[in-house]
């Protein structure tokens, strides 16, 4: 059982060349074009990214920044969170990629990078060869872990598949917590790509657009098992999950303060009641992603891989 949900340890990585992927588009209904060459589209994505490790920075959160390899033709590279998690006990996991270039994001440097930071490599559980198969299951974009709990929660999309999910549940022994939650995508119901964009699983509560479960069971499920647990629920609407309310992250800042970082967009959708919710249990961070949002269709959640390995 691990003692921690939050962390002070994220990794994130600078974006060289961040565009719209126009493969990721077929199936994330969040990105939009914007008409700007590709050169400014990235160089603006580097300012909003710089901009938002300072803030964190500032707050007293450790980020090891790692910047992108020039070689592949990797725009969404800045949303490492879908390629890699790493647990306390040592666990590295890396997962299979719905986005052919994405699969290009995956690479050695980074664990080189996180020992010589002090952090402890113990193994590595590789869940790639999926992706033969066409199975995917996009890191904590796809899965939700209360670490503390030993749960995790999926919504199934063409990006996280049932039996890929309930396999990483037995290995990193999680009791899975399955449901689908959907969007309006011109009038008709369709899935969402990442449970991430629609919940936010906190140390002591959870944000959640319940309305996009239109499964009233499993629903009702979802609910049961994060009460179950403590959380208090703070419900957010299908219109602010838009705006990326959703797409949240609990950190450590300096001293254990707790601190929940998220763009811009998403802290301007929110209203006084909910504001007030979340600022009894921390303080909110939030920062400029407007670029990143629109051409990549993540936010500051997917920006964020946290590491909770232990240290050498």
């Amino acid at each position: 059982m691990a003692d921690r949900q939050i962390t002070n340890n994220i990794l994130m990585i600078r974006p060289v060349q961040f565009r719209m992927n126009e493969q990721t588009a077929v199936n994330n209904y969040f990105q939009e074009d914007i008409n700007l060459r590709n050169a400014a589209i990235n160089e603006r994505a580097q300012k909003e990214f710089d901009s938002f490790v300072e803030k964190l920075r500032e707050k007293g959160v450790n980020v090891i920044v790692e910047n992108d390899d020039e070689k592949g033709d990797t725009p969404d590279s800045v949303f490492p969170n879908n390629w890699v998690s790493f647990h306390e006990s040592g666990n590295v996991a890396i997962y299979p990629m719905f986005a052919e270039n994405r699969r290009k994001e995956r690479r050695e440097e980074i664990f080189m990078r996180l020992e010589s930071e002090g952090f402890y490599i113990e193994n590595i559980i590789d869940y790639t060869s999926a992706e033969n198969e066409g199975f995917f299951l996009e890191g904590t974009g796809s899965v939700l872990m209360d670490r503390v709990n030993e749960r995790a929660y999926c919504a199934l999309s063409p990006r996280a598949d049932e039996e890929l999910f309930i396999e990483f549940c037995e290995d990193f022994e999680y009791t899975p917590v399955i449901f689908t939650a959907n969007q309006t995508v011109e009038g008709k119901r369709m899935p969402i790509y990442h449970t991430n964009v629609m919940m936010c699983l906190a140390e002591n509560f959870c944000v959640i657009c319940l309305e996009s479960i239109d499964d009233l069971k499993e629903r009702k499920n979802v609910a049961k098992h994060l009460k179950a647990t403590g959380k208090e629920i703070i419900e957010i609407s299908e219109a602010q999950m838009h705006q990326f309310a959703g797409n949240m992250l609990q950190v450590l800042g300096s001293n254990n303060t707790r601190l929940l970082v998220m763009s811009a967009a998403a802290h301007k959708s929110l209203n006084k009641s909910q504001i007030d919710r979340i600022e009894k249990h921390c303080e909110i961070v939030s920062s400029n992603l407007e670029t990143i949002e629109t051409c990549g269709g993540g936010s500051a959640r997917c920006m964020m891989a946290e590491v909770f390995l232990p240290k050498k």
